[in-house]
C-alpha cells in the first residue's frame, strides 16, 4: 500500500470516528448537563479540526512530491518491477519443466494455464504426454480452437466427438475418413461424394477421381469422371493422362487409345499427341498403335503448325531417314518462305 492511499485511508476512518463521537455527545445531551455535553462536542471538533489540518498538509506534500519526484523514479520502479516479474515468469518457466521432467503433465499443464497465463501451451503440454482428451476439453472450452480438439479427440479415439467437430469445421473429407475409421461406409461415402461434388464443380476433376478411386474404391466412377473431363475439356489434359495411367492391361490400353481418337474433334488432337508421347514410352507394344495415330496428327497440323515435324524424332527416335526428311522439311519450307 503506498503513501497516498494511506492517508486517505486514515483521513476516511478517522472522520467516520469524529462523527460517531458527535453523535454520542449528543446522546449524552439527554443524559447529563447541557454544558458538560457541550464542552465534550466542542473538544471533539477541535481535535477533528487540527486533525484535518494535519492531513491535509500530508497530502499536499505527498502530491507536491509525486509531481516531482514520480517522474525521476518511473524509470527506476518500472524496471524494478519489470524486473521482478520476469524472475517470476522464470520461475514459474522453471517450475514447469520440473514438472515435465518428473512427467507429472498435468501439473506442468495447470502452472502454464494458471500461473503463466498461457492455455496454448498448457494444452500442448497434455497433447505432447498423449492425454488426449483432457488436452480436447482446454482446446475447445479454453482456446476455442476446434481443429485441434477435433485432432486431439481423433488421437484419442473419441471418432464421433471429432467427427462433430470436423462437421462444424466443414472438413467434409476428414468426416468420411472418419466415418470409414469406424465402418461406417454409407456414411462415409456421403461425405465422400460431397467432396467429390465440390471438386467437379470447380473443374478439378483428377481431385474428384481420386476420391472415388483411393476413398470409395470406385475405379469405374473415377475412370467416367476423367474421360468427362477430357471430354468437356475441363482440365483436359491431365484427365486422359491420368485416364491412360488407371488401365494397366496393355491390350486394353492399346484398344482405349484407339478408340479414343475416332472422331476426336481437331481442336483436341494436339493434346492427344502429347497423352500418346507419354504412353508410346511406357510399354513397346503400344509404340505402333501411338506411331501411327501421331503420324496422322502431324500431317494434319503440319501446315498450321510447322514445329510439329519435330515429333515425328520422338516416335522414331533411331531411324536417321526420318531425321534427314525433317532436316530437308525445314531447308524447303524456309526457302519457299525466302521466295
Amino acid at each position: 500500500m503506498n503513501k497516498q492511499k494511506f492517508i486517505d485511508k486514515f483521513l476516511a476512518a478517522f472522520l467516520i470516528l469524529a462523527i460517531i463521537k458527535i453523535i454520542s455527545v449528543l446522546a449524552q445531551v439527554i443524559k447529563e448537563s447541557f454544558w458538560a455535553a457541550i464542552g465534550s462536542l466542542f473538544l471533539v471538533i477541535v481535535v477533528v479540526f487540527i486533525l484535518s489540518l494535519v492531513v491535509a498538509a500530508l497530502k499536499s506534500k505527498e502530491n507536491n512530491w509525486g509531481n516531482s519526484g514520480r517522474r525521476n523514479s518511473r524509470v527506476g520502479s518500472a524496471y524494478v518491477e519489470g524486473s521482478l516479474f520476469n524472475r517470476l515468469l522464470n520461475k514459474y518457466e522453471e517450475l514447469a519443466q520440473k514438472y515435465i521432467d518428473e512427467k507429472n503433465y498435468i501439473k506442468a499443464a495447470k502452472v502454464y494455464m494458471n500461473l503463466l497465463k498461457d492455455n496454448y501451451r498448457g494444452a500442448k503440454t497434455l497433447e505432447n504426454a498423449g492425454l488426449y482428451n483432457e488436452a480436447a476439453v482446454i482446446y475447445l472450452k479454453k482456446l476455442n480452437n476446434r481443429s485441434d480438439a477435433a485432432n486431439c479427440y481423433e488421437k484419442a479415439k473419441q471418432y464421433r466427438k471429432a467427427i462433430d467437430l470436423h462437421k462444424e469445421l466443414g472438413n467434409k473429407e476428414k468426416v468420411g475418413d472418419l466415418y470409414k475409421e469406424i465402418n461406417d461406409i454409407k456414411n462415409s461415402n456421403t461425405y465422400y461424394q460431397m467432396v467429390v461434388d465440390d471438386y467437379t464443380n470447380n473443374s478439378q476433376m483428377v481431385k474428384a477421381s481420386l476420391i472415388y478411386r483411393k476413398k470409395m474404391e470406385m475405379p469405374d466412377e473415377a475412370q467416367s469422371i476423367l474421360l468427362k473431363g477430357w471430354e468437356e475439356d475441363r482440365d483436359g489434359f491431365n484427365c486422359l493422362n491420368n485416364y491412360f495411367a488407371n488401365i494397366f492391361d496393355v491390350k486394353t490400353l492399346d484398344q482405349k487409345i484407339q478408340e479414343l481418337y475416332q472422331d476426336l474433334a481437331s481442336e483436341k488432337k494436339m493434346n492427344y499427341l502429347k497423352a500418346i508421347k507419354i504412353e508410346f514410352n511406357k510399354n513397346q507394344k503400344l509404340q505402333e498403335t501411338t506411331r501411327n495415330i501421331a503420324y496422322e496428327i502431324i500431317a494434319e497440323k503440319v501446315n498450321a503448325h510447322s514445329e510439329i515435324v519435330n515429333e515425328l524424332k520422338f516416335f522414331n527416335p533411331n531411324d536417321e531417314i526420318i531425321l534427314k526428311d525433317i532436316s530437308r522439311y525445314k531447308t524447303g519450307r524456309n526457302k519457299m518462305f525466302r521466295n
